[in-house]
């Protein structure tokens, strides 16, 4: 069991992020618990890239000192697995907001997906969604897209080195098309899998959106060797 003075002179945690916690929401639960348990009144605690409310998996959460090395591990390339939904679009790309528009899918084969796969790989022009944290103007995106105000955004260059589509399904359950696509992509820094979502379904000559994303793999660190934060905070020592 790591001591007061482990987490103090620094930690790298690995937390498996649980659905509808916010990456801030995660920080500041294990900072409290580890403060309660060793009483300490002051410990830094950070982590090294947001994963959205929506989206499960790898948190990389540094205390003490090694929050100085979180810009390392945010520039590390990262490894995502989850699902589009083709047939619908929503102005979030993913399922904070609805569907706002519907598109054709009987065209959609197999053939048309992976023909599509190549040009999302290598050195690509992403823009990132209107709902999203990054900051224009003193304002974060989201601010601008939830007030109903039109912004201009500017494209990014990302790179992605891995993208396939793992399993295509097809279910009356759906909301929109029924069909889904399973996908595995490995992507640097700043890359957006729901803006990879919303041109993928453009690729096809329809529409799509992200719902459901879990990070796997944040550089050498694995979500299969991350805990949930009710495992970790089950093995710090009690003060009952």
């Amino acid at each position: 069991m790591k001591t007061k003075e482990d987490y103090l002179s620094g930690q790298v945690l690995l937390i498996d992020k649980p659905l509808t916690w916010t990456s801030f929401q995660a920080v500041n639960k294990l900072r409290w618990e580890i403060r309660h348990a060793f009483d300490i009144k002051k410990i830094k605690v950070g982590h090294a890239g947001t994963l959205d409310p929506l989206a499960t998996g790898l948190l990389v959460i540094c205390t003490g000192k090694m929050t100085k090395q979180i810009n390392i591990f945010q520039g590390q390339e990262k490894e995502y697995t989850g699902t589009f939904v083709l047939g619908g679009t929503t102005p979030s790309f993913d399922l904070e907001t609805e569907v706002n528009e519907t598109f054709p899918t009987d065209h959609i084969t197999e053939e048309l997906i992976q023909n599509a796969i190549p040009q999302f790989i290598g050195q690509i022009d992403q823009f990132p969604p209107v709902f999203s944290a990054i900051k224009k103007d003193g304002k974060r995106l989201y601010e601008f897209a939830r007030a109903g105000e039109e912004v201009e955004i500017k494209s990014r260059q990302v790179e992605i080195t891995e993208f396939e589509i793992t399993q295509i399904n097809t279910s009356t359950a759906l909301s929109t098309s029924g069909l889904e696509l399973h996908f595995r992509v490995v992507c640097s820094k700043g890359t957006y899998i729901r803006s990879l979502a919303n041109d993928f379904g453009k690729a096809l000559n329809s529409g799509a959106h992200l719902s459901s994303l879990r990070r796997t793999r944040i550089g050498d660190f694995k979500v299969d060797d991350a805990l949930t934060p009710e495992d970790f905070i089950a093995n710090l020592p009690s003060k009952d």
